[in-house]
This record gives structure tokens, sequence and C-alpha cells, in this order.
């Protein structure tokens, strides 16, 4: 294995010269940085990242904390994360919480001690303890997902004014009794944002709000099943859903089919997530884009500005979204 000191003899320079060719980190004249890549190539020498991590204290590797890894909504933010960190020589370390917030915190810390340069942050709380760890972590923390400034700088999506929007077409359809499948409300942007959206949009039009047309899920299809199944045991049945995600709204449209009800005649559905099922459904099911791809490179762009700028003043930076109109609603 062609070593440092087997370039440094090959190209008549000392270990050190070749070092700040590798590093681009002091002087070296541009005939002797020639002659020393040349070297390299013909060797074809590749520098050991453990040293050169030793050397300038970064590993060039980014920590991505995850909420799970079987959603298509993660995998395309991270997508994005991974697209603009690579073009910046960098790497991604992803870690999963599996829906368990509590682990959040507990995995900043595990991250800080992989000696990754910083972490991105899918958040789903606000608690006192990840608030703790993003404060007490020796690397860049920005968050996605949830505002944590000025702790972080954080990248949201407008959950409150995507459910107004939401609820403002279903209103434009026609419809007076609607339905809402949500989730717990400590998820601050998913649950508790976009159910104020279905309430003040409610209050707005001056509609009444049945306890029974509110219902919690857990992000899984079968709880929006579920969720569906008792939005039907109300006395006044709704004749729209808004579920808070896509994956809630496919499992509740199967609730509805199973029993005979035809969508959006018996029944009309709209969620959010614009996810590629969305559109295989029967009827398509009206959705909500969040654009999560652009949302992963703007959330990296921050990482890499925390990174590299000694003085950091954190940001909130508020994605756009797209209503996306469809049949299970028209």
């Amino acid at each position: 294995m062609v070593t440092i000191n087997d370039v440094a003899r090959l190209s008549g320079v000392s270990r050190t010269t070749v070092s700040r060719v590798l590093n681009k980190n002091g002087y070296v004249s541009e005939a002797v940085q020639a002659k020393v890549l040349r070297v390299i190539e013909e060797t074809g020498y590749v520098p050991s990242e453990q040293a050169k991590s030793m050397r300038t204290k970064k590993t060039n590797v980014i920590g991505v904390i995850l909420p799970r890894l079987s959603s298509e909504t993660v995998s395309r933010v991270v997508e994005g994360i991974d697209h603009q960190l690579s073009t910046h020589g960098y790497q991604i370390l992803l870690s999963n919480t599996n829906l368990d917030a509590s682990k959040e915190a507990e995995h900043i810390r595990l991250l800080e001690s992989r000696r990754v340069d910083g972490i991105i942050l899918f958040g789903t709380v606000q608690n006192d303890e990840v608030i703790r760890a993003i404060q007490e972590a020796r690397v860049p923390v920005v968050v996605l997902g949830q505002d944590l400034t000025p702790v972080a700088s954080s990248v949201v999506y407008d959950d409150y004014q995507a459910a107004r929007s939401v609820m403002d077409a279903i209103i434009q359809a026609g419809h007076r009794h609607v339905g809402f499948i949500g989730v717990e409300e400590a998820d601050i942007a998913v649950g508790f944002e976009r159910k104020r959206g279905y309430l003040d949009g409610m209050e707005v039009h001056g509609l009444p709000v049945n306890e029974r047309w509110i219902q919690t899920a857990d992000f899984t299809s079968s709880s929006g099943k579920t969720g569906f199944s008792e939005l039907m045991k109300a006395d006044q049945k709704p004749t729209a859903v808004f579920a808070v995600t896509d994956r809630l709204a496919i499992g509740a449209m199967q609730e509805a089919r199973e029993r005979g009800m035809e969508i959006p005649d018996d029944v009309a559905f709209i969620s959010i997530g614009a996810t590629e099922v969305a559109n295989y459904v029967t009827p398509m099911l009206s959705t909500v884009d969040y654009e999560y791809e652009n949302a992963g490179i703007r959330i990296a762009t921050l990482m890499l500005e925390e990174i590299n700028k000694p003085v950091k003043k954190t940001k909130k930076i508020v994605m756009k979204y797209g209503l996306l109109l469809r049949d299970s609603l028209q």
C-alpha cells in the first residue's frame, strides 16, 4: 500500500509539503504542487480519512436523525440533503428513532460521540430534553419540521396555513360537516398546528364542530382506517374528511370503500403529503405538496452555513406549499 511517505520520496519533497498539497493548506509552488499531484495519480495513493480527520478535526460526516425509515416523505427529504451535502464533500450518517420522540435527545448525543461535524434533526417534538441536548451539543444542530428558533436554525412547513387552505377547499366544494383525523398534539407541527387550522377553518366559516368528528391516530394507515370507523359513529356523519397525512387518508379511504361508500359522492377526502401512492389510489387523493426534496436542500444549506460561519445567528425558513385538488374531493 502506497503511503504519504512514498509520495514524498518519489516527489522529492517533504511529507509536510505533500500534506499541504492534499489539504490545500499553506504555500506550495505551482510546479511542486503539479509534481506531487502527478505522483499521487501515478501511484494511486489514497489519503487515510482517519488520519485526515485527526489533522483537521473534521470527519466530513453529517448525522441525520430520522423519525422513521419506512416513509416516502422522509426519503425524499434525505435525497435533497444528500444531494446538497455531497456536492460539498460531505457524507451522511442516518439514525432512526422509530417514531419514539423520547430518543431524539439520546440520538443527538450518540451522533456527537461518533464525531460528526453537525447534526440535522427531523424534529417531532419541542420539549426541554431535546432543547437541552441541542444547547449542550458541541457541534451545530439544525432542525427540520419543528420551529426551535432561537435555540437552533430551523426549516419548517407552513402547517397552519396549509391546513387552512385545505379547509377552504373542502368548504368551497360544498361540505359543511367535516371530519378530522390527526395525531398527538405533542407533535406541534403535524398534531397541533394542522388541527388548529382545521378548527379555525370551521370557525371562520361559522360551522359547528362535533366532538366525534375529531379523531387522533398514530401516522399508520391502519390507524387512519380506525379513525374513519370512529367518525362514522357520529349521529351526524361527516361528508368530507381532512387527514393530516396521506397515509392516514389512504387508510380512511379503504375503510370507506369497505363500507360500500362512494368517494367523493358519499364522503370526500383530502390530506397533506403529496406522496407517490396518492397518485395511484382510486380516486386520486387530493393533497398538499410540501416540496420535500427542496426542504432537504434548504436544511442542508443551513447546516453548511452553521459549520462554515464562526458567528452564528439562528434562522427560520418557512417552506412554500401547493394544493393539489384531485378526484377524491371534487
